[in-house]
């Protein structure tokens, strides 16, 4: 694995243009990531885009929820329309980068996220961690209030706001794969500290990369236990950079505060030590660390939490903070 030093590789890009990526039948795939998938968008490196996507529920939820009408369901009723028989996300995509190539990696440098609506959804799912013990299906419509970021879940219960998108990766390498398991591509990772102002390392797989966006999620804690969060549709502002002189075998993210670095397997177990090799790996290539120093600094200063439990294929990331580097 090669990885220049991520200070370098992360100074910020001069935007050549800005692009409205809208949500509509043209725009948005159902289900999968899709290596065979036609553009929906051609950019430059360094370009932004302005992006709508859907709500990750089914149209008929909303409609048993009697949400407002709003240009979204509107959306939503089109692209269910164009796709009667798939299920799964409604992502929108795919972005075709200019020069990225398999090997590179995609630098996604998200500049703002906020929900559009003044409400999400929750529901109870048949993957949840204590499916067996709730098997009827509940759901539950949520109030946003957007401008003073509270979700009212309940009179006396209010969660704070921190929008982000909950599936965001690129095609792999060849065909089409769920848009429920979070991989190489990224994806479903459902990682609730790729908020606004953060940027998220998913390498390439194909030319061009082809990233795909979706499940707005206006929060979520660490697990996502029941299978859905608040989620709802989302609006956001990115900028897509491609990195020729980094190379990853994972997804990688970047807070202000923390590098963060992700282990994903069916099994949790599993997932926690690839979490554990791939942060020593980090520490020894950035910080020319050695391995034995790394894996007791992870020890006693990263933090390992549970990104998701209910995505097929489980989740654990790493949060190393920054301010130990003196």
């Amino acid at each position: 694995m090669r990885l220049t030093t991520l200070l370098l590789l992360t100074l910020p890009a001069i935007a050549q243009s800005t692009h409205k990526l809208p949500a509509s039948a043209r725009t948005v795939v159902v289900g999968s990531y899709d290596a065979a998938a036609a553009p929906a968008l051609r950019i430059a490196s360094g370009d932004i885009v302005e992006v709508e996507t859907l709500g990750a529920v089914g149209l008929e939820r909303w409609k048993a929820l009697n949400v407002p009408e709003s240009k979204y369901l509107v959306a939503l009723r089109a692209v269910v329309a164009a796709n009667p028989n798939a299920s799964g996300h409604f992502l929108t995509g795919p972005i075709f980068i200019e020069t990225a190539e398999p090997g590179d990696t995609l630098e996604v440098q998200i500049l703002d996220v906020r929900p559009p609506v003044p409400y999400a959804y929750n529901g109870l799912g048949r993957a949840g961690a204590l499916a067996d013990l709730f098997p009827q299906p509940a759901s539950k419509l949520i109030e946003l209030d957007v401008p003073n970021r509270i979700g009212r879940f309940a009179p006396g219960i209010e969660i704070p706001l921190r929008p982000f998108f909950g599936s965001m990766g690129v095609a792999p390498p060849s065909g089409k794969i769920s848009s429920v398991p979070p991989g190489v591509h990224a994806g479903n990772l459902d990682n609730k500290e790729l908020v606004a102002g953060t940027k998220l390392y998913i390498p390439v797989q194909v030319k061009g990369a082809l990233f795909f966006i979706g499940d707005g999620h206006a929060a979520q804690g660490d697990g996502e236990i029941d299978v859905t969060a608040l989620e709802t549709h989302m609006e956001g502002r990115l900028r897509f950079v491609v990195q020729k002189g980094m190379t990853l075998r994972w997804p990688r993210a970047e807070t202000p505060t923390h590098w963060i670095v992700m282990g994903l397997d069916e099994d949790l177990n599993k997932a926690m030590r690839l979490a554990a090799e791939e942060t020593v790996n980090f520490l020894v290539e950035t910080k020319q660390m050695s391995r034995a120093d790394a894996y007791m600094l992870a020890s006693t200063a990263v933090d390992f939490r549970v990104t998701q439990v209910v995505d097929r294929t489980k989740g654990i990331h790493a949060m190393i903070p920054k301010a130990i580097f003196k």
